[in-house]
């Protein structure tokens, strides 16, 4: 019981001295305005001068519209160098866009329609999507080969 009455009282003459280091409005005030030079408050950093303007040259030509400006080509550049460029296409990618041609247009338009048929896809992918869902205890993996 004495020890909690003491450590109260010493926190209380604690907080009574320390109460007169500075007003309750601007407690750290005084900090952030200290100076490194001096005791003194630091002035506020302003600037009355006006910002440098560089004239124009009017030698110059405008860049054409389709041009790279110097920040935009940074990182194509970069993944070309990552990576070596862009593959070239094997022929079987060739065959299969060359058969397939052109999409419709309007084919996002179409297929939304709730008129559009869409292909049956059987009694196995019915049966794949209404399986309950497990606790994937019981779930295998098989890499053939």
């Amino acid at each position: 019981m004495s020890k909690n009455i003491l450590l109260v009282g010493a926190t209380l003459a604690t907080l009574v001295s320390l109460s007169g280091c500075a007003s309750g409005r601007n407690i750290g005030q005084a900090l952030w305005d200290w100076d490194i030079r001096g005791n003194q408050n630091a002035a506020p950093v302003t600037s009355r001068a006006a910002p440098l303007v560089v004239p124009p040259d009017f030698a110059l030509e405008p860049t054409p519209a389709a041009a790279i400006r110097p920040t935009d080509g940074g990182q194509e550049q970069v993944l070309e160098a990552l990576f070596g460029g862009v593959a070239p296409r094997s022929a079987a990618e060739r065959a299969i866009s060359t058969t397939a041609g052109p999409a419709d247009m309007g084919i996002r338009s179409s297929v939304g329609d709730p008129g559009t048929n869409t292909v049956n896809k059987g009694s196995v992918t019915r049966d794949i999507i209404a399986a309950p869902e497990g606790d994937g205890q019981v779930a295998q993996a098989v890499i053939p080969g």
